[in-house]
């Protein structure tokens, strides 16, 4: 492995980081520095939307917040396979969320999946441009 390679791989995962917390603590610009602007992105394995970036990024800003109070997401493996300028990247992740339990408390609920990043280099560093959310389990949905 050689020093591109070991930044390539550094540089994809602060993407997912990057991602990640953008989702996590509502920081919606910052997701304009996760994908690139004719990215895809497929949430509908845990029942979202569809579609480019445009129309997805507006969607989670207010889907989000209103459905789940709190969001934390914690990556585990992380696979990254540089091509040149492209890189398929994928991270399990398990991402427990608060939200009202229609009684007035909080109930915890919980998705465990993998993230497929299709990553492309750009003038501005990595960037996804493509997102498929596979869900693999649920608790308390």
């Amino acid at each position: 492995m050689d020093l591109r390679e070991i930044s390539d791989r550094l540089e994809t995962a602060d993407v997912l980081t990057r991602y990640t917390r953008a989702i996590d603590t509502g920081e919606w610009d910052l997701l304009d520095t996760v994908f690139t602007p004719d990215a895809t992105i497929d949430y509908t394995e845990s029942g979202g939307i569809a579609g480019e970036y445009a129309a997805v990024k507006p969607w989670l800003a207010e889907v989000l917040p209103a459905f789940f109070l709190r969001r934390l997401h914690m990556l585990g493996q992380v696979e990254s396979v540089v091509d040149g300028d492209t890189a398929s990247v994928t991270a399990y992740f398990h991402n427990p969320m608060a939200m009202a339990d229609g009684a007035g408390g909080e109930k915890v609920v919980e998705l465990g999946g993998v993230y497929h990043h299709e990553m492309v280099r750009t003038a501005e560093g990595w960037r996804s441009r493509r997102l498929h959310e596979q869900i693999t389990w649920k608790r308390g949905l």
